[in-house]
């Protein structure tokens, strides 16, 4: 496989990530609705399709601005845990593969950590990876041309229910077996919830900032599109949105964090994965039977799962365990903004949970 289109950093220095993705120039966008109807209905799978993104409201941009004030702090201690962990299992050079695009500032951090604090030799690359499609095999075909497969960490902000990490380690075997290689298909995240990582710095759902914004805290990339077998998956590069663009300064703000910190003592207790498994499969089957979803998939548990649901879906309710919690006030702001109705429930093990409308009923 050699695929012909040229890697570029987005908005983000050249030295940050390269975007293993070929650029869209006249991308066949389709609205939400229309969108959620294909999806839902089997005509077209959601990788294949793209809904144009808006820029925040002012409104929403100031929440996004509070979380960073709040939350930064945390998320620079996981990233510093992360890297750490990551350090210890890969000796000689890392190769940080990022899942584009949650995983995108995680990884851009991860590499500057890895060379900074741990003195190691490192790349950033950002890949595509879909449900049921499997991770863009071309791009890793890239990778292992150029670097040892041992030395590939795949990483990602935050598990859901845990699918894409379960793709991400049947497709990674698929290509093993197809090339003779033997890279790790294990995922390395912030947050685990689903308890289906294979190294993580937390368990817990708290709002990861980058998690409220798409292309603007994303090197100006859009959602990925699973698009022709020999080349990269294709995206969208928003070139319109610069002067809005807040990508470098997140990630320089949260290196900056992080390395304030980096002489201090990181004690970063494995998450319990059996534990976060189970609280995960109790609440989908409760949830499944208490609000009639046929479909699991409709169901999004955690913060950043809820937020995706809000920023690029047609939701049907937003559950939240405490409307008052500063971290899931974005969450009210969407839903204000679009109708969507709110429901508290005091016995989430999660602070949010959307729940996707289904286009199939009536």
């Amino acid at each position: 496989m050699t695929a012909s289109t040229v890697p570029f950093s987005g908005s983000y220095a050249h030295d940050d990530v390269q975007f293993l993705l070929r650029r869209i120039e006249a991308p066949p966008f389709v609205s939400v609705a229309d969108k959620e109807a294909l999806i839902q209905s089997g005509r077209r799978h959601y990788s294949e399709m793209l809904s144009p993104e808006a820029l925040p409201s002012a409104r929403y941009l100031q929440v996004f601005e509070d979380a960073c004030a709040a939350n930064l702090q945390q998320m620079a201690r996981d990233c510093l845990a992360l890297a750490a962990m990551i350090a210890a299992r890969r000796s000689g050079e890392i190769v940080v593969v990022s899942l584009a695009r949650a995983g995108t500032p995680v990884g851009v951090v991860l590499k500057r950590l890895l060379q900074q604090v741990g003195g190691r030799q490192a790349a950033h690359y950002s890949v595509s990876i879909a449900r049921d499609r499997g991770i863009d095999a071309v791009a890793l075909d890239y990778i292992v041309q150029r670097h040892a497969p041992q030395a590939i960490v795949f990483v990602d902000g935050w598990t859901g229910k845990g699918v894409i990490s379960r793709e991400l380690a049947q497709s990674v075997a698929a290509f093993n077996d197809a090339h003779g290689t033997a890279v790790d298909g294990g995922l390395y995240v912030l947050s685990d919830l689903a308890g289906s990582a294979a190294c993580a710095s937390a368990d817990r759902d708290y709002l990861i900032p980058s998690s409220i914004l798409n292309a603007t805290v994303s090197g100006l990339v859009s959602r990925t599109v699973v698009g022709r077998a020999d080349d990269f998956h294709g995206c969208v590069y928003y070139e319109a949105f610069a002067p809005h663009d807040h990508s470098r300064r997140f990630v320089d703000a949260l290196e900056a964090a992080a390395l304030a910190r980096s002489g201090a003592t990181i004690v970063a207790a494995a998450p319990d994965r059996a534990a976060a498994a189970a609280t995960s499969r109790a609440c989908l089957q409760r949830l499944q039977q208490e609000y009639d979803v046929a479909d699991v998939n409709l169901i999004k548990p955690g913060i950043g799962e809820a937020t995706r649901v809000l920023l690029r879906r047609v939701p049907r309710l937003l559950l939240l365990r405490d409307r008052t919690a500063a971290d899931v006030r974005h969450l009210t702001v969407l839903a204000q903004e679009k109708n969507v109705p709110v429901i508290i429930d005091q016995s989430l093990p999660y602070q949010a949970v959307s729940l996707i409308r289904s286009a199939l009923d009536g």
